[in-house]
């Protein structure tokens, strides 16, 4: 019976070769853009889970405001993991990590510069689940100097002689550590990688019980079942312990006072696994990732599967008038109905198998694509592919039969008399009772059509904001080159490039306003209100840096090697100067900053440079000071030539005249610009290749249904056109009524698009006004997508002979 079925099956798929390969590719798209979503939402949430106690451990974080805006940090201050441990019986294990960034390692007269660095306690093992493959994880980080490195680093710098108990030559640090074990590679999907692990207890910071620096990384282990928020309630004691004490010896406040002035401290626990998806903080390990999109595209992946299975339901269904001929014939013979619904539900599986397939190919095919569309590294592992057949071909016959089961019951429900009486052009009475259903299935396809159009557009109108936003300073033509492999030839080399008529000017800091950079809290107190605090972040400028920037001066002067007694001057930004009360006065005025040590440093104030973007535009403009240093970390080139080749390979020659330990590197303070808003740009490409993918989908369906239409009202067409009805009024016609739905999808789409992307723009300190073009230019798409894909076969019923059309009826 079954082998009858899917024979005859199989002929009716070949029989109609054209509408069968619409149906599949349709199918097809919506199914492998599914799977690339779900691959992608996987892996978003499978960040960190690969611990064994990945639903136990919480990280420690700071948050807090001040005068001068939010702290919100991912790292805290140093003995916070041993205090929490000897204070809470539930904390029954804390590690801490701290970065080292990536070192110079010479290995056999050979340098090594990508490798990332970190010093980590010896428990980190016993905390997190990063195999040891030599070594044993209990004793190899307790000495210090002592080290583990990864496997594909050991094969890097060893080879196949066993690593453990060699030497590795840190060049710029004029240190050895001694390897103590090789651990498996960490794994991709974990919100920290590093290749080297370094013992704590070689770093005096390691050692410190400061509870005013921070820089540390800690995690705890709870027991299982533990609620988290249990501890968490218990953490302000531990502030008021053990950085009250710190905080007047520090600022000469106490905690309560300082709270009384509107600020406060406060340590915060953030689930492990929660990490990756939920984290918003000023200084992390890795980028993060965001679960909004996670949601936005999870949403999108759905809507594609349902989309595809109502196109496919559709474009069934269209066909079902040639089939009523047959349907009539088999219930004549004795079929049952059971019996015809079987039929077309194993019809409608063997198209889906088929699409299934080509879905899989299309996947696999695209996935280097959308790999490098989304910044991952996603893959099918072979030997993942026995695991993953069954549930395949369970999600293979789940969507056939979802699909193929409203075009089943409809087909199988036609009445043998009124079937074979009518011809295979019957006016099927079920395309009435269930023409609001239709219409229904399409209005959801081209409302989400919109929506995605219009969400679309206004990313990559934000992200145009952002491109031509003035942002303080000129990032045009301007080159930074990581200079600290210099070290004392630093300012030489900078000498020798301002000599370069090609180049306007140079400056020396470790402070650039665009992309990654050192950003140090500083907190201050003006001198007409010592008991304020102000939260700024300082920048160690040199004599060039605004000029070469193109900032400007909003009131007083530049730091100037005419004037002896600029060591002690002070640079503010608009926002600090509006901060500290002097808005209109900032001149002449003093703030005093006091160290770790309890030692109080002045400043006078010299001038005010107006507000500048350095940091994204995400966060508004916060306060900065500005003090005079030599300088070290990067040289900033503003360049007058367009021909930046032949600068370049200048550039490089002289480098290279030092003798450096790594090779001439750059990058242009543009491109680090945009690099902030990767995410953004990502996210924008991603909706806009999907938009298009459900549109197209999507117009499958209104070709189907506008297929079906068309055959429904033959009769009336033949009729209109023996009465003198013209071609164009007849399409205008069969085109009224799906202009109709794709004005109700509008109506719809346009309020929920302008929320959706509002609450969006809500994350930006600085943004665009979503202005009415955007929701006009969106409908008017549809529309004209509209038209164009149900013309053909509007065109096609008009021009059809209306004696045909008759004798036919």
């Amino acid at each position: 019976m079954f082998q009858n079925y899917f024979k005859t099956a199989w002929r009716n798929v070949v029989r109609n070769r054209v509408f069968s390969a619409i149906n599949i590719i349709g199918l097809a798209m919506g199914l492998a853009s599914c799977m690339l979503i779900g691959l992608y939402v996987l892996d978003e949430l499978s960040f960190d889970r690969f611990h064994d106690k990945s639903d136990r451990i919480v990280r420690v974080i700071f948050k807090g405001t001040m005068q001068g805006g939010k702290i919100n940090e991912s790292h805290v201050m140093p003995p916070t993991a041993a205090a929490l441990k000897a204070d809470y019986p539930e904390v029954l294990d804390a590690t801490r990590i701290r970065q080292g960034g990536s070192p110079l390692i010479l290995m056999d007269e050979k340098l090594f510069t990508d490798e990332n660095l970190a010093f980590v306690d010896s428990n980190f093992f016993n905390v997190f689940t990063v195999p040891m493959i030599q070594g044993n994880p209990k004793t190899a980080l307790l000495e210090p100097h002592s080290i583990v490195i990864s496997r594909s680093t050991a094969e890097k710098f060893f080879g196949k002689t066993d690593p453990v108990g060699k030497l590795l030559n840190f060049k710029d640090w004029k240190a050895t550590y001694k390897v103590n074990g090789v651990f498996e590679d960490i794994p991709a999907n974990s919100h920290f990688g590093y290749d080297l692990l370094a013992s704590m207890s070689t770093i005096p910071d390691g050692r410190s019980n400061s509870w005013m620096i921070s820089e540390f990384f800690t995690y705890l282990v709870l027991p299982e079942g533990y609620d988290y928020k249990k501890l968490e309630a218990k953490l302000p004691q531990t502030v008021r312990k053990y950085m009250g004490p710190q905080l007047k010896q520090a600022m000469g406040v106490t905690l309560d006072e300082f709270r009384k002035k509107g600020n406060d401290i406060a340590l915060h626990l953030q689930p492990l696994t929660d990490i990756h998806l939920h984290s918003d903080f000023t200084y992390d390990q890795n980028p993060n990732g965001d679960i909004r999109y996670v949601y936005i595209f999870g949403a999108v992946a759905v809507i594609m599967l349902i989309i595809a299975c109502i196109n496919f339901m559709n474009l069934s269904t269209a066909g079902s008038s040639k089939r009523a001929r047959e349907v009539g014939v088999r219930k004549v013979m004795g079929s049952a109905q059971a019996e015809l619904v079987w039929q077309f539900l194993i019809e409608s599986v063997l198209l889906t198998s088929i699409a299934l397939v080509l879905a899989a190919i299309l996947c696999l095919v695209m996935l280097p694509l959308f790999n490098n569309l989304s910044g991952k590294n996603m893959e099918v592992q072979l030997n993942s592919i026995p695991q993953l057949v069954p549930s395949f071909l369970l999600f293979g016959l789940f969507v056939g039969i979802f699909a193929g089961s409203y075009p089943a019951f409809f087909l199988s429900s036609f009445k043998p008399v009124a079937v074979l009486k009518g011809g295979n052009s019957i006016k099927l009475s079920s395309f009435g009772k269930n023409i609001g259903l239709r219409s229904g299935l399409v209005v959801f396809q081209f409302f989400i059509s919109i929506t995605l159009m219009i969400g679309t557009t206004v990313v990559y109108q934000q992200l145009k904001y952002i491109k031509n936003k003035k942002i303080g300073y000129d990032k045009s033509q301007v080159l930074v080159i990581p200079a600290w492999a210099l070290g004392k030839n630093e300012t030489a080399f900078r000498d020798e490039l301002q000599r370069d008529s090609r180049i306007e000017r140079v400056s020396l800091s470790g402070y650039v306003p665009a992309g990654p950079s050192a950003n140090n809290n500083y907190m201050v107190t003006p001198e007409d209100n010592v008991s304020q605090f102000v939260k700024t972040l300082r920048y160690e400028v040199d004599y060039d840096y605004i000029p070469t920037l193109g900032m400007e001066m909003a009131d007083g002067r530049n730091f100037s090697k005419d004037y002896g007694t600029d060591s002690t001057g002070v640079i503010i930004n608009e926002t600090a100067a509006k901060t500290l009360g002097w808005k209109d006065n900032a001149l002449t005025k003093s703030i005093s900053h006091r160290t770790n040590e309890g030692t109080i440093i002045t400043y006078r104030v010299i001038g005010v440079v107006k507000d500048f973007h350095f940091r994204s535009l995400h966060q508004a403009i916060s306060p900065l000071v500005m003090t005079l240093s030599k300088g070290s970390g990067h040289i900033i080139v503003k360049t007058k030539t367009k021909e930046i080749s032949g600068l370049l390979a200048s550039m490089e020659k002289q480098w290279n005249s030092f003798k450096p330990d790594l090779p001439f590197t750059y990058s242009f303070l543009d491109e680090r610009f945009n690099e902030v808003y990767k995410a953004e740009q990502k996210t924008g490409q991603i909706l806009g290749v999907f938009a298009g993918l459900t549109i197209f989908v999507g117009c499958l369906g209104l070709f189907g249904l506008a297929t079906f239409t068309a055959e429904q009202r033959t009769r009336e067409i033949g009729v209109r056109k023996v009465l003198g009805a013209s071609v164009a009024g007849i399409v205008a016609l069969l085109s009224r009524d799906f202009l109709k739905l794709i004005a109700v999808a509008i109506v719809i789409a346009l309020p929920v698009a302008w929320w959706m992307m509002n609450r969006w723009l809500q994350d930006f300190a600085y943004k665009i006004d979503i202005a009415w073009w955007m929701f006009a230019g969106a409908a008017v798409v549809s529309v004209i997508v509209a038209l164009l894909t149900i013309s053909y076969q509007s065109i096609k019923a008009a021009l059809m002979n209306p004696v045909k059309s008759l004798r036919s009826e």
